[in-house]
């Protein structure tokens, strides 16, 4: 018979947070994509791009990327097991997305891609620990 653990307080509040900075990750998408929609001037890369994107392309894919994103996180939230698995690949596709959007805003495409990173260690490493919890 398998021993039942309880999980440990730092991984339900790790998950906890990793969907918050899901929600918040979408949310923040959904604006850079607004911004790239409605002003196409906003973002502006060098000629040495190696991926040049349409910018007003570039902000549909971050508004409906940013929508699916913040909607796994509240799956992830609800303590759906489904949600943390999407979340784990939506968290990977919004890395690479934010990676290919480094010439146009350097900065920021790093900041989500490290918070996308802690996304994924949290909802993959410890997701057999958040399953005991009932989630």
């Amino acid at each position: 018979m398998a021993e039942h653990r309880s999980p440990s307080g730092w991984v339900v509040g790790g998950a906890l947070f990793a969907g918050s900075l899901m929600i918040m990750i979408g949310i923040f998408d959904m604006l850079a994509g607004l911004a790239g929609i409605f002003r196409n001037e906003f973002y502006v890369g060098t000629s040495h791009n190696l991926y040049k994107f349409d910018v007003t392309a570039w902000g549909w894919v971050h508004l409906i990327i940013g929508a699916v994103v913040a909607f796994a996180g509240y799956g992830v939230l609800t303590g759906a097991t489904w949600a943390r698995i999407v979340g784990v690949v939506l968290a990977m596709v919004a890395a690479v997305e934010n990676f290919m959007f480094i010439p146009y805003y350097p900065f920021w495409s790093i900041v989500i891609i490290a918070l996308c990173v802690w996304v994924i260690w949290v909802l993959a490493f410890h997701g057999e620990e958040l399953r005991s919890a009932g989630g």
